[in-house]
């Protein structure tokens, strides 16, 4: 019998409890105070930043500036920058997290499981031996650390990295 072990930070949002916004993801772009920001970095057309309610730690979410919701909207210039950032951000997960792996994608449309209707693409690192025995024993998932921790880290990892693969 699967079990869930209670996670108070995400209670209130598994309830419906939400920000009063549009979109959760415009509004980390104009930095509105009604959204909490996880912001890593911000390029010119992206906004690279940590997920609120991460699988692993140092879970990124890389999404447009522009507020679209289908991957054919993009640009072929704003598809090179995706790219470009997706690459930076598996280095540095790889310089501070030492992942096995990553898994690289996007849910869309709502039978994806997308919660959000706007594009985001998902950076998640992974590792062989993941499973504790909580994992196994419960069928639940323990995050070992808080994602504004991991902002900090990955703001300063971040830009050793940016400025250098984007100017390109």
């Amino acid at each position: 019998m699967k079990k869930n072990l209670f996670v108070p930070s995400k209670g209130e949002y598994v309830k419906g409890k939400r920000p009063t916004v549009d979109c959760i993801l415009c509004s980390i772009v104009q930095n509105d105070p009604k959204a909490i920001n996880l912001k890593i970095f911000r390029s010119e057309s992206f906004i690279v930043a940590v997920n609120l309610y991460p699988y692993n730690p140092g879970h990124l979410m890389i999404f447009p500036n522009r507020h679209i919701e289908e991957i054919e909207k993009l640009s072929l210039s704003e598809v090179g920058e995706l790219h470009k950032l997706t690459i930076i951000s598996l280095k540095v997960l790889r310089n501070l997290y030492n992942p096995h792996g990553f898994n690289v994608g996007y849910n869309l449309g709502k039978g994806s499981g997308a919660s959000i209707k706007h594009l985001h693409l998902h950076v998640v690192p992974r590792y062989e031996n993941e499973l504790s025995f909580i994992d196994v024993l419960s069928g639940s998932k323990i995050i070992v650390e808080e994602p504004k921790d991991t902002v900090q880290k990955l703001k300063r990892e971040y830009k050793k990295y940016a400025e250098e693969l984007l100017a390109q």
